[in-house]
């Protein structure tokens, strides 16, 4: 991948997308990971006002640093940088309160986690008039489905969409990303615990890229049995977030049935 070409490409798509919106910057959320340090750097990169939020959510310390970290080192680079810190910690407890216990399962609590920030982000956007910037890469939006519907998947545009997480990774390192975020295992901090992405999909990035590239290829040629089980990973979470990944079914009501 020529890593110079895609900087300058994206750059410019988001340029060019929010001067004919008429709207006035960029609203990222910002987690301590690779895929939104190097969406709020592109962003930033524009030269319009680009506001970055830090949302913890009973977070891990290494994870807040490293976001504020970023948004500290964006801030020293580019003159429309601006970061917040909104502690959205008693906000979800509040809401944990108010519900029955049998609907608080870990997936469930952790999914609402992502889509009060994803609230947060617009209430911003609304009242700054920015876009909400989405962060997910071409594995998670396309692959396998990795992200919160109506959460993290709730935004106006995705800059990286387009990107593979190990291409992600080398745009990161042209960019000159902080290294400990470079390093960090990507993980989706939505956990009490030390959880990461390949915790809870099964295999790595790596595995999961080329099980796409397989299936892409139509290939037919041998597996071996640590492949068989990639591919069946990878078509598991492909086939059961299908509702994520495709348009609202609407019911096209017929003519005649309107019309009478």
């Amino acid at each position: 991948m020529n890593t110079v070409k895609v900087e300058q490409y994206i750059t410019k798509w988001l340029t060019d997308y929010i001067s004919k919106s008429g709207l006035k910057g960029f609203v990222v959320g910002v987690s301590g990971g690779i895929d939104s340090a190097v969406t709020s750097t592109l962003c930033a990169k524009t030269g319009y006002p680009t506001l970055l939020l830090n949302m913890p959510i009973h977070q891990k310390s290494k994870q807040f640093d490293r976001s504020n970290d970023h948004i500290s080192w964006l801030d020293k680079k580019h003159h429309n940088i601006s970061g917040l810190t909104i502690d959205l910690t008693k906000i979800f407890e509040s809401y944990s309160a108010s519900l029955p216990s049998q609907v608080q399962d870990h997936l469930s609590m952790a999914n609402l986690r992502s889509r009060i920030r994803m609230s947060n982000l617009y209430v911003f956007a609304s009242n700054y008039q920015y876009i909400v910037v989405g962060t997910g890469n071409k594995v998670e939006d396309f692959g396998v489905g990795f992200y919160t519907k109506y959460g993290d998947g709730g935004v106006d545009i995705s800059p990286i969409a387009d990107l593979l997480k190990s291409e992600v990774f080398s745009l990161a390192k042209h960019l000159g990303i902080l290294p400990s975020i470079q390093n960090a295992s990507p993980t989706d901090g939505l956990w009490d615990d030390d959880r990461n992405d390949e915790d809870q999909l099964g295999a790595t990035y790596e595995e999961l890229e080329w099980a796409m590239h397989y299936i892409e290829a139509k290939s037919s040629s041998p597996l071996t049995e640590k492949q068989k089980s990639i591919l069946n990973i990878y078509n598991q979470h492909h086939k059961t977030n299908q509702h994520k990944m495709l348009p609202i079914p609407v019911c096209n009501i017929p003519g005649e049935l309107k019309n009478n």
